[in-house]
């Protein structure tokens, strides 16, 4: 099938909720991409963060390939080893309570939202400037974005919206917060580093009011910048966390993971999913800690973030670098220009999150080699 028949496809049964680049992809491994022509890519995006041991890592296709060839699928009635092992596992590395399992990172964070709320009834959620949560309604009512959140309101109300600032944040958690909802490294606004200055602030003050203190890790965690979680360089640990994207290694799966305060909030019939936390995907997820949750790889992050960051500041056109690790922004003139033109004349995968910001996620397994040739890829553009 042509790509001229897959768009006339799209044009007459999906919906148009998506504006794709015209190139199929039907072939991946580690950091390459292969379209229908067989043309070669270099992927720096991985999925939006997803496919972050690579494209097909030989360890999850075989985790993946021996629990669907046994068992894909039973519900939460009842028990399977992958996802028991892999709750056990998140806890112990984490935070030391309780896991829930989601299909999504959305889903988890509409985890968050009601285990926050039953443990403070009808309390407000607080949130900054420049957040982005998820597209569920109570995801997208933590994400203060009027072109976002306009065309569907009225939204899930009791949200407050403070700027980045320590002070004005603790103003505004008092006895009626259930939660502050934090990403470390926000994402999908263009890779902003959270002060460590506001994360203590939201510590202090969730400590003072016997809030929640919740962070979204789903973009930024899973050795994204360079340790297992994004928080650990901070030194702020957080009551409750939610992951998603990478956990699963290209399958779907999120999770809440709670502090061992939190952990028994939420009894059974509170929340629930038909295939959260299924064995195929949970055999994925545990595949993939073991690629990443490596001393080694996590520091190689840190040295091949920085070659890239080094690199990306060398560009012409570049006005800012800016994030933590492997989860990087540029700022340039024109950036949904810039990545299109990367895509179709240099084969080269990234993307912009809004009219100046190219983002930049390549997989975790990226080589010294491969980096270099991204960078040389970009500045032909210029050439």
């Amino acid at each position: 099938m042509t790509l001229a028949e897959l768009q006339a496809i799209e044009r007459e049964a999906v919906i148009p909720s998506y504006a794709r680049f015209p190139v199929e992809f039907v072939r991946g491994e580690g950091c390459r991409l292969w379209d229908d022509e067989g043309n070669e890519y270099l992927d720096f995006l991985a999925g939006i963060s997803v496919t972050s041991v690579g494209h097909c890592h030989p360890d999850v296709v075989a985790a993946v390939s021996a629990q669907a060839a046994r068992l894909d699928h039973v519900t939460n009635l009842f028990y399977t080893a992958p996802a028991m092992r892999l709750a056990q596992r998140l806890s112990r590395r984490s935070l030391g309570g309780k896991v829930y399992f989601a299909n999504s990172g959305a889903e988890a964070i509409e985890a968050a939202i009601k285990l926050a709320r039953k443990a403070r009834p009808q309390g407000e959620i607080v949130v900054v400037e420049g957040a982005f949560h998820g597209r569920t309604y109570g995801a997208l009512s933590a994400t203060p974005q009027e072109s976002r959140q306009a065309p569907f309101a009225p939204l899930v109300p009791g949200f407050v919206v403070v700027p980045r600032d320590p002070a004005a944040l603790d103003a505004a958690v008092g006895q009626r917060t259930a939660a502050v909802l934090l990403e470390p490294v926000q994402g999908e606004t263009g890779v902003h580093v959270l002060p460590d200055a506001l994360l203590e602030a939201a510590r202090a003050a969730c400590d003072r009011t016997g809030a929640a203190l919740v962070f979204d890790e789903i973009q930024c965690g899973m050795g994204r910048t360079g340790t297992l979680w994004a928080h650990e360089q901070t030194g702020v640990v957080p009551d409750a966390m939610t992951l998603a994207k990478a956990l699963g290694g290209g399958f779907p799966i999120g999770a809440l993971v709670t502090n061992p305060r939190l952990a028994d909030v939420l009894a059974p019939g509170d929340h629930g999913s038909t295939f959260a936390g299924g064995p195929v995907a949970a055999s994925a997820a545990l595949a993939t800690l073991d690629v990443i949750d490596d001393p080694g790889r996590l520091a190689r992050v840190v040295e091949l973030g920085q070659r890239l960051a080094d690199g990306l500041a060398a560009l012409p056109g570049v006005r800012e670098v800016r994030g933590r690790g492997l989860m990087l922004a540029v700022e340039v003139a024109d950036a949904p220009a810039l990545a299109r033109r990367a895509l179709l004349e240099q084969r080269l995968v990234v993307n912009a999150t809004g009219p100046t910001t190219v983002r930049l996620l390549p997989p975790l397994v990226v080589s010294e080699a491969e980096i270099d040739d991204a960078l040389r890829r970009l500045a032909a553009l210029s050439a």
